[in-house]
């Protein structure tokens, strides 16, 4: 099938997307902090839809690959305002929500104001709560007094040759969202794949939302030397398996 491209007016720019018409369930991917719908898992799955038939929706957040907006601007609910209105525009009938790292939070926070419409929920290397858990409760306190004065706190990046910026307004907006506190009610099936090798989501905090999905039908699934980025071949395999299992293939 062929991959149609385009923008849509979002709530913070023009959003940049790609979709495949098909049989649905419709899969929505949901990338990563600071990564884009061109990634190694996004483009594998953009591959099966097209070869199985299957409709598939990918888009940018704001500030993110194509789509307008600068990273730096960026916050949870900025982001979850773009996964919604692409969804609202461009989702058709019931949806399987595929969310990584971040994109696993924004899931998480798409799923519960949509619950009627989903028939799945695939997380992968799940980073829920990760500006709370994983930034500012392992930050050092010249780190934190930084972020606090100048409103943004510059770390080198393993994925990019940019460096990576934290926001103040990232953090503190991401209070607003934190869910590992209470139950998380998602009562489609879920699936969690995630690294045992992760050095940026440790294994054990996936399980730890893992147990607060309220769903019966949770299943995790670890890799022991799986890192964070779950691209190699016999990890995408994992995901296409978990996909075709939740797409009725």
């Amino acid at each position: 099938m062929k991959e149609e491209t385009g923008t849509i007016d979002g709530p913070n720019g023009r959003l940049a997307y790609r979709r495949i018409a098909g049989a649905g369930p419709q899969f929505v991917w949901l990338g990563g902090f600071k990564s884009d719908m061109t990634g190694t898992k996004a483009q594998a799955l953009a591959r099966w839809a097209g070869e199985t038939g299957r409709a598939f929706l990918r888009f940018d957040y704001s500030g993110h690959g194509a789509s307008d907006g600068a990273f730096e601007d960026g916050t949870i609910s900025a982001w979850l305002g773009d996964t919604l209105a692409a969804i609202d525009a461009l989702g058709d009938g019931p949806l399987v929500l595929v969310g990584s790292s971040m994109g696993g939070w924004i899931a998480a926070l798409a799923a519960r104001r949509i619950p009627d419409r989903l028939a799945g929920v695939i997380f992968i290397a799940p980073a829920p709560d990760f500006t709370e858990e994983l930034m500012w409760n392992v930050m050092t306190g010249p780190e934190r007094e930084t972020l606090m004065k100048e409103g943004r706190l510059v770390e080198h990046s393993q994925y990019s040759d940019e460096p990576t910026i934290i926001t103040r307004a990232l953090v503190e907006d991401g209070r607003n969202h934190l869910i590992l506190g209470d139950g998380i009610r998602i009562r489609c099936p879920v699936r969690i794949l995630q690294g045992m090798a992760d050095p940026d989501v440790p294994w054990r905090h996936a399980l730890r939302f893992a147990e607060k999905i309220e769903g019966g039908d949770v299943e995790t699934t670890l890799i022991k030397s799986g890192d964070h980025r779950l691209s190699k071949p016999h990890e995408i395999a994992k995901i296409i398996a978990l996909a075709e299992t939740l797409g009725g293939v």
